[in-house]
């Protein structure tokens, strides 16, 4: 291979990911410190001396330490360099790792850098702790950020977080599929029970007890339900301390700096499509075009099949993510779809799991196979990020190159129902989320409902209405589409009632 030819082909030299777990909150890692000591490790298992040639230092946002501001140029000073680029991301989002990985091998293919490193770090159990005291911030760094997003038309019927949210595709998706409530809960415990062996066999994971599938499944006093049908088990756990980074170069400046060749882990090409932010304004929860488009076209440019992968990681924050996409891709039920363990057992800090998971992956290719898949996902199953990472050169990945598939996501997409926030009289259940207080009861739940002309409104069931109630929490295959009506209630919000059958 030239030598002009291997300055433009990326490859990650180090990887580095640590847990903080203190008993004092006070004797806790913040997030930029997070950062520095997964970069520090990195820089170790690249062989050292690394950071000081760092030319791009990019960060991904953080939310546990808000006064600490612009993160990446406190750590660049704390690390005493100064890159020619030092930046975080605009927002916190699961996708973010990938998107800036991308970027860093747009940057070394094109000449602009020769060294990046990418890092993020939440410390968000200390800050919980820190919180609860009587000298604390009011409020976790999680309940502030939901409060930030009150008072829009969904936010009036409780709809402003993950756990609101996720809930409408895992419904509709287990309608979509024909599945029992039974059959769907037991596929997201097989799922959930290779994660977390996954995670015993990862020294970096942030609990590394094996589960069975009826541990995941199966509501507890320690495994109460969330909200339905997810119990603790099967949601991000986001009350961790960890912060993982890795060093990326090109193959001619390893190749200078003496890194062995069964070192180096090959960056593939990317491809990136998204839902829109909003998400009432979405074509439907049964899937997502922007998912679809993300995984086959990542293949597709890579030129590699399904079936030549060794090693999937595919985003798991709620398990109607990887059910989603192991549908897109036609994978197996008995294949891990985690390298690390997922957002539950590795652990979930907000945005940056997926740098988690390069780590993970970038060992497991150091010591088998060739071929490894990650996918990310952001916001509200908003944003999708797919990449191909190898253990020899991809071939076909010429960078830089234009990720970005949006246009191609657009056009696959199905019309989006006009919402509309005053309506009532007949409808049919689109899809619904049934929230469970910490006492184990369930309700209000708010129904998504579409209108006999096609326009898209919410509902809540009251939690009185133990019937509608009952009827959501059975979760069978017809339940949506049917027959429902919206009928005025208190404060501005409207009221659903499952029709009578006759």
């Amino acid at each position: 291979m030239m030598e002009k030819e291997a300055a433009r082909i990326p490859v990650i030299v180090g990887v580095g990911q640590l847990n903080d777990r203190p008993s004092d909150p006070d004797a806790g890692l913040d997030s930029q410190a997070l950062m520095r000591e997964a970069l520090r490790l990195a820089d170790r298992d690249a062989g050292g001396g690394w950071l000081a040639r760092l030319d791009a230092l990019l960060v991904v946002n953080q939310i546990s330490c808000p006064e600490l501001g612009d993160v990446a140029a406190g750590l660049a000073a704390e690390l005493g360099i100064a890159p020619k680029i030092c930046q975080q991301t605009e927002a916190p989002m699961g996708d973010s790792p990938m998107r800036l990985l991308n970027d860093a091998a747009n940057l070394i293919a094109s000449g602009d850098i020769r060294v990046a490193a990418i890092v993020g770090g939440e410390a968000l159990r200390t800050a919980a702790k820190r919180s609860k005291r009587p000298d604390g911030q009011a409020g976790s760094a999680l309940e502030q950020v939901s409060a930030r997003r009150a008072g829009s038309y969904r936010a009036r019927y409780g709809l402003s977080t993950a756990l609101d949210l996720y809930p409408l595709y895992e419904n509709a998706t287990r309608a979509a599929y024909g599945q029992t409530l039974g059959e769907a809960q037991q596929e997201s415990g097989e799922i959930w029970k290779r994660f977390a062996d996954a995670a015993v066999a990862n020294d970096g994971a942030w609990i590394r007890d094996p589960k069975t599938v009826d541990e995941i499944i199966t509501p507890s006093a320690s495994n109460r339900l969330i909200t339905f049908p997810y119990t603790k088990l099967m949601v991000a756990n986001s009350s961790v301390n960890q912060g993982a980074g890795f060093l990326v170069t090109s193959l001619a400046h390893a190749r200078d700096l003496g890194v062995a060749e069964d070192r180096l882990v090959y960056v593939g090409l990317g491809a990136a499509a998204h839902e829109p932010t909003d998400p009432l304004a979405r074509d439907g929860y049964r899937h997502s075009v922007g998912m679809e488009v993300s995984l086959t076209r990542a293949l597709e440019l890579n030129r590699i099949s399904v079936e030549q992968l060794d090693h999937v990681e595919l985003y798991s924050c709620f398990p109607c993510v990887p059910k989603m996409a192991r549908r897109v891709l036609g994978l197996s039920i008995d294949k891990p779809f985690s390298v690390c363990g997922g957002l539950t057992f590795c652990g979930g800090p907000i945005a940056n799991y997926m740098s988690h998971a390069v780590v993970s992956m970038v060992q497991k290719l150091r010591e088998s196979g060739k071929y490894g898949l990650l996918f990310a996902n952001g916001g509200f199953a908003t944003h999708n990020h797919s990449i191909v990472l190898g253990s020899e050169p991809l071939e076909q990945a010429k960078f830089p190159q234009d990720y970005d598939y949006q246009r191609e996501a657009d056009a696959a997409r199905g019309p989006v129902p006009e919402v509309v926030e005053t309506y009532t009289g007949p409808a049919r259940l689109e899809s619904y989320t049934l929230p469970y207080t910490r006492d184990g009861h369930p309700g209000p739940g708010v129904v998504m409902a579409l209108t006999p002309d096609g326009r898209r409104t919410l509902a809540q069931v009251a939690a009185e209405n133990s019937g509608a109630i009952e009827r959501l929490l059975q979760g069978a295959p017809d339940l949506i589409g049917a027959a429902g009506d919206v009928a005025p209630g208190d404060e501005d919000i409207q009221v659903w009632s499952f029709a009578v059958v006759n």
